[in-house]
């Protein structure tokens, strides 16, 4: 999550208001989509995203920065509610050509941004991405190539550190510290969707598909379910090591946020709790 300034009503600070108006004028009206990226190398990566209603009308600038990365992905894959298939505006739905794709699902929850790709390319790597961020040109690139240096590891640009107290008990979710700077790969990084994260093929538990579980345990808690259908699969996640600068907020995204729910009534820890208790991960957690 950016850092918030109360004075502004976006969820951004001030100083990233001028950034974003520039990028968002630069994609959309700065920028030629053709109907290919031939000319540029193409990377063996599926990047999957979500979206929802109110966030329709701005959710074209994020596919516009994945659309103008120095490398390009096999597919870009972004799953909307069946819903709003009559809802789309037409600058989203012009910029659809051989690697970029809408597709619908009866789902309403976040984990639809990577359970489909996942069925649907189960031998590719996926990145999964955020909704109300514009990537900058190398955010491909740099993911791809941590992964080939870490091919078995699932990776994220930005991560939380689980954290226990004394007696063992988890903390908090929010007292979980975010990129540590010294942490490696470890049962206990938590990658963040928000700026990114690459999952290697086989890195899940089977049981990730499980719409029945994850919406009684984890239904507003994607990041963490997948966690734990890595911890099940003895999957080591690990921060990247070169992830470069953030993404660049888009302007009015931040309004409509599951994530601020989350963090305002401690959502985050119940549900951890709630699957801690369910796959007793616990086990899975070696302290070191």
């Amino acid at each position: 999550m950016h850092n918030t300034d109360s004075r502004f009503p976006f969820s951004m600070k001030v100083k990233e208001i001028p950034e974003s108006l520039y990028q968002t004028l630069k994609l959309r009206y700065g920028t030629r989509y053709g109907p290919g990226s031939s000319s540029k190398p193409q990377v063996p990566v599926v990047v999957s995203l979500t979206t929802i209603e109110p966030r329709l009308r701005l959710v074209d600038l994020v596919i516009r920065s994945l659309l103008t990365q120095s490398v390009a992905p096999k597919k870009i894959l972004l799953w909307i509610h069946e819903s709003l298939l009559t809802k789309l505006p037409p600058r989203l739905t012009s910029l659809q050509n051989e690697i970029f794709e809408i597709r619908p699902t009866p789902l309403h929850c976040s984990h639809k941004k990577l359970i489909h790709s996942l069925e649907a390319y189960p031998s590719e790597r996926i990145i999964t991405c955020d909704d109300d961020l514009m990537y900058r040109p190398q955010w491909l690139q740099r993911l791809y190539e941590e992964s080939e240096r870490y091919p078995r590891a699932v990776i994220g640009n930005q991560t939380r550190t689980i954290r226990t107290d004394a007696q063992g008990n988890f903390l908090p979710y929010e007292q979980w510290p975010v990129d540590l700077p010294e942490q490696d790969a470890s049962p206990w990084v938590l990658p963040i969707g928000a700026e990114g994260v690459l999952y290697p093929p086989g890195s899940l538990n089977p049981l990730y598909s499980r719409d029945d579980l994850f919406l009684k345990l984890a239904p507003k808690a994607d990041d963490l379910w997948f966690k734990s259908m890595s911890l099940l699969n003895g999957t080591v996640c690990r921060p990247a090591s070169n992830s470069g600068k953030k993404g660049i907020p888009i302007m009015g995204s931040q309004k409509f946020s599951l994530k601020h729910e989350n963090i305002k009534k401690d959502l985050n820890s119940v549900q951890w709790r709630q699957l801690v208790d369910h796959f007793d991960l616990r086990k899975f957690l070696s302290h070191e």
